[in-house]
């Protein structure tokens, strides 16, 4: 009588289920055989499926990373999904694929595409002035001269442009005195009425300063023009389509369960120490205390952050339906800086070959242009002890030698 041995090795893809039949007389031959076909199997995955783990599992050994999801995708598919260490070290839980992390800035790659959707509908204009859609921005002045406690106010060259807040080229601060403890604890709209009140600490155009305030501007007038909430705009008209579920402003209870532990660099910088988001208030499901903050504070997971790039990098459309025009896209990731140094787009940082952005936490994505491949990868930590920040490089670097054409 034929058995059929419990666990038996499945082929690769495409082969079809592997099957061994024998008479109970030649079990053992049978066993053996079997064994070392699934050994062999095992062997070629690992040769083929954890190039990306074997490369960053050395800084989770050396507690120079606490765990991290990976993701790698083509346009049109997820090409590996890996999870290496812990989400939470001391209770020994699992990184998981469903993980979610704060990504940061990387919410203002989100933003500017909400805002160019607009662009596409001829309802706003990247060359049009701020104060155009907010008045509140009428007559700001620009910080001419700061001496001890004199101040001197003058009319800057031209109001500040839309296409300067996506772009950090505005003048605006970082963010203004009245957004503190939290960048979370203030309606929208009072934040950029705060912007509007603070002096332009440039001449509009002249230079880059990475700014909050800009893309926070940006998403008041996503509001003003659209009648609706931000953040409703975001979830109708981007994350909702997207099939980003788990990209939101106010983690779910059950969401909050699979956040990610922050961690830093203890005082010794020697090893890893839990810690906390300082910039935003808990808790984060806090609906009545916590707004959203348009350049940064997104939680969201690898997958998630995925299907967004997947659609950035095929032009702005994704299973058949268009987000934005590929003339959005292109200007979204194309150098809007013009002759400064400094290479950055509409809400994106661009390269000679790529586009992307980071989170604060070291969340970051990227699409390299010349591989048609997109790498995400999604940490939680406020700075890295040894040599931990070489971690993404040895990721990307692993992915490209497996996946790049």
């Amino acid at each position: 009588m034929g058995q059929r041995i419990a666990g038996s090795p499945v082929a690769a893809p495409g082969t079809g289920a592997l099957r061994l039949r024998f008479q109970a007389r030649h079990w053992t031959f049978a066993l053996l055989l079997t064994i070392a076909l699934a050994g062999s199997l095992a062997a070629n995955a690992v040769a083929g499926q954890t190039k990306i783990a074997a490369a960053l599992q050395p800084f989770v050994d050396s507690h120079s990373l606490a765990g991290a999801v990976t993701l790698v995708a083509s346009s049109n598919r997820v090409l590996d999904v890996t999870c290496v260490g812990y989400a939470d070290v001391g209770a020994g839980q699992a990184m998981r694929p469903d993980a979610m992390f704060w990504i940061a800035s990387q919410s203002k790659s989100m933003t500017a595409a909400a805002l160019m959707m607009l662009v596409d509908e001829g309802k706003v204009n990247v060359d049009d002035s701020v104060e155009k859609y907010l008045p509140e921005f009428k007559g700001q002045m620009l910080l001419a001269e700061q001496n001890g406690e004199t101040t001197v106010l003058k009319k800057p060259a031209h109001p500040i442009l839309i296409r300067e807040v996506l772009s950090h080229t505005s003048g605006l601060p970082f963010k203004s005195r009245v957004e503190e403890p939290t960048l979370d604890g203030l309606p929208l709209r009072q934040a950029v009425m705060s912007y509007a009140l603070s002096p332009l600490q440039f001449e509009p155009g002249t230079k880059y300063q990475y700014a909050n305030a800009g893309l926070n501007t940006a998403a008041r007038i996503i509001e003003v023009v659209s009648g609706r909430p931000y953040e409703d705009f975001m979830r109708e008209r981007l994350f909702k389509p997207l099939g980003m579920k788990d990209t939101t402003f106010w983690p779910s209870a059950s969401q909050a369960a699979r956040i990610a532990k922050s961690y830093k660099p203890n005082a010794a910088k020697n090893d890893l120490e839990a810690t906390a988001i300082g910039q935003l208030h808990y808790p984060l499901t806090d609906r009545a205390v916590r707004y959203p903050m348009p350049a940064g504070g997104l939680f969201s997971t690898a997958q998630d952050v995925a299907r967004f790039c997947q659609m950035i990098l095929r032009g702005g459309e994704l299973d058949g339906k268009r987000y934005l025009s590929e003339r959005a896209v292109k200007m979204m990731t194309s150098k809007q800086t013009g002759a400064l140094k400094d290479s950055y787009g509409f809400g994106w940082a661009v390269g000679p070959d790529w586009t992307g952005h980071g989170g604060a936490y070291a969340t970051n994505m990227e699409i390299n242009r010349e591989h048609g491949l997109i790498f995400i990868y999604m940490v939680q930590h406020a700075g890295f002890p040894n040599h931990g920040a070489e971690s993404r490089k040895a990721f990307q670097q692993a992915a490209l030698a497996q996946f790049a054409p």
